[in-house]
């Protein structure tokens, strides 16, 4: 008998490997040749006698309102031409993360057919961590000046952002900004529903890039992943003894969902847990809803949370 289970869950196994190899092979074909422009290098190297071509060439960069001068401080300020500098000496060879882009867009194209293959602009924005990386229907921004390294010297943020100010955060960023744009917002704002609406875009990242861990794709640290595996069961209890599940209350949001130190429970685990400990969860409710029901992906982004709760028969390890 114990023979048999063995056979089986063998063959279990070879099967999943022999689908997820049918898959990145389809992956594979489909031609993707993602085109990149420097703005960053072209802002920087422009005289200011011709801002104006530049400023014809990519109006949207320069919004009405702002006088010239604005810009041509920006490329005459010391502390900017430093920034450029270091952008430029990290990314003077851009093309492994254009290979980065290929292989991502080939993955949304297998499972987003009717996207468009956007092209990449690269920037030196102002340092706004919540602009990291922006994906606008036909265009993906990357602000090159916040992924330097997370010990670079100009980085003055707490280390739970600067953490994720690496060059291997560009692609789970661009996925976030795409995946956000593509679930739609839903009235109820309670907590399971903000879980699962984060989990949703964690997923995606488990399809759209797979070869990343799942520290990267949510920018963890791996010890970090490591906790919440050991703890998922105790976080569990601990919403549904406190019936928070359904609770509108925003300080929820702050507690559980957005990036932050760490979790706050209020209890002594605090110290030990990462931020974001309820879009975690979301996300293992979402994988739980995946493996029990035959659903696409760019479907799941539209199923609404209650639906996916209900269906998922999510049960935490203990």
């Amino acid at each position: 008998m114990k023979m048999y289970r063995f056979v089986v869950v063998l063959c279990l196994f070879f099967l999943s490997c022999d689908q997820k190899t049918k898959v990145e092979k389809e992956v594979e074909e489909i031609p993707v040749d993602i085109k990149v422009e420097r703005f960053d290098k072209v802002f920087f190297e422009t005289k200011p006698e011709d801002l104006a071509k530049v400023k014809k060439q990519y109006p949207f960069f320069f919004p009405e309102g702002n006088d010239d001068n604005v810009w041509l401080q920006k490329m005459k300020e010391p502390i900017w031409r430093e920034v450029y500098d270091e952008v430029q000496k990290k990314y003077a060879n851009f093309e492994p993360v254009r290979e980065e882009f290929n292989e991502l867009f080939k993955h949304v194209k297998y499972y987003f057919p009717k996207t468009k293959t956007p092209k990449v602009i690269t920037v030196i924005g102002e340092m706004d961590y919540n602009a990291k990386a922006i994906y606008a229907d036909s265009l993906v921004i990357v602000a090159l000046e916040l992924y330097l390294g997370r010990e670079h010297k100009f980085y003055e943020f707490p280390n739970y952002l600067k953490y994720n100010f690496e060059e291997r955060q560009i692609m789970p960023d661009v996925v976030s900004s795409f995946t956000y744009r593509n679930i739609p917002s839903y009235p109820d704002k309670n907590l399971i529903s903000q879980m699962i609406f984060e989990g949703k875009q964690l997923y995606a990242k488990d399809l759209l890039l797979p070869q990343y861990t799942d520290a990267e794709k949510i920018g963890y640290k791996p010890e970090q992943i490591k906790w919440c595996e050991e703890n998922e069961s105790y976080m569990w209890r601990y919403f549904l003894e406190n019936e928070m599940l359904y609770s509108l209350d925003p300080k929820l949001t702050t507690r559980f969902i957005v990036p932050a130190p760490f979790s706050k429970f209020y209890l002594e685990i605090d110290n030990d847990s990462p931020g974001r400990v309820g879009a975690w969860i979301g996300w293992q409710i979402v994988r739980s809803y995946m493996k029990n029901n035959n659903v696409l992906l760019s479907e799941l982004l539209k199923v609404n949370a209650k639906e996916i709760f209900e269906k998922s028969k999510y049960k935490p390890k203990k």
